[in-house]
């Protein structure tokens, strides 16, 4: 089972940074893919970030040279280096993890119950 627990949102100003976290307590899982997704108010959920194990980063293009993703993979954790944010930033912060047993190439997604970015003008 994994579980998943994400901490660092807040009020922050435009152009200031945030730095999200997400640590995965795992247990018997192996974790393949972490990332981010977001939903604002009135929209649907859409993909911020990810990461393999091997390091590989995808971003949307709307944070392409804003944002980092990192993790550390011996702690389960990823991070979100989130600069220069802008208003329209402004969402609840999902960490997802795709977990799967040691013996087998399916698994599924785990995502934390989110954590509020709200970037004022």
């Amino acid at each position: 089972q994994v579980q998943l627990a994400e901490s660092g949102g807040g009020l922050v100003q435009a152009g200031g940074s945030l730095r999200l976290s997400c640590a995965a307590s795992v247990s018997g899982f192996i974790i393949d893919d972490m990332g981010w997704y977001r939903q604002a108010p009135g929209t649907q959920r859409e993909l911020v970030a990810t990461v393999t194990s091997g390091g590989t980063t995808n971003y949307a293009d709307s944070v392409k040279g804003r944002f980092t993703i990192s993790r550390e993979n011996p702690k389960n954790t990823v991070y979100l280096q989130m600069n220069s944010l802008k208003p329209e930033d402004t969402a609840v912060y999902y960490c997802n993890a795709y977990g799967r047993p040691p013996w087998s190439a399916h698994g599924m997604d785990y995502r934390g119950k989110g954590t509020l970015v709200t970037v004022s003008i």
